[in-house]
């Protein structure tokens, strides 16, 4: 599939839209949007129209986190989110971990066909409803 969106960095003009994905996502991480400037953020942007985003940070030497990915509803399933994920994921030389709802099953698969394993479980990590999360981990390749 030829993709139809563009990737690049975040500007202080996408927070609105930023939130506005984060909102319709439930099972997303609910953060302030301009919160997310302090880190690395991309997004995907299709006709104008910003169709999802990623953000991660730096934690140590060779370790890094994915704080958030989301993607516009009717935008999903169409290569957006794993877009997204790829173009980070060149950005990070050494472990990237991440948490997600247990419950959040598309997420887990979605996550493990990018080569992310389980790692561990972090109880009563979620509220609004309170769930674990499962840590995830892709290991150098």
């Amino acid at each position: 599939m030829t993709e139809v969106f563009s990737i690049r960095p975040a500007t202080p003009g996408d927070l609105d839209a930023i939130g506005r994905i984060q909102e319709s996502a439930p099972e997303a991480a609910q953060w302030a949007p301009e919160q997310y400037l302090a880190f690395r953020v991309l997004v995907a942007e299709r006709q104008g129209t910003i169709a999802g985003f990623i953000v991660w940070r730096e934690t140590a030497a060779d370790e890094w986190e994915i704080l958030n990915l989301a993607v516009e509803p009717a935008q999903r399933r169409q290569g957006v989110g794993g877009a997204l994920l790829r173009a980070a994921l060149r950005h990070c030389r050494g472990a990237v971990y991440l948490e997600v709802r247990a419950s959040n099953r598309s997420a887990r698969a979605f996550y493990q066909a990018a080569g992310f394993r389980i790692a561990g479980r972090r109880p009563g990590y979620y509220s609004n409803p309170a769930e674990d999360a499962v840590l995830l981990v892709r290991e150098p390749v």
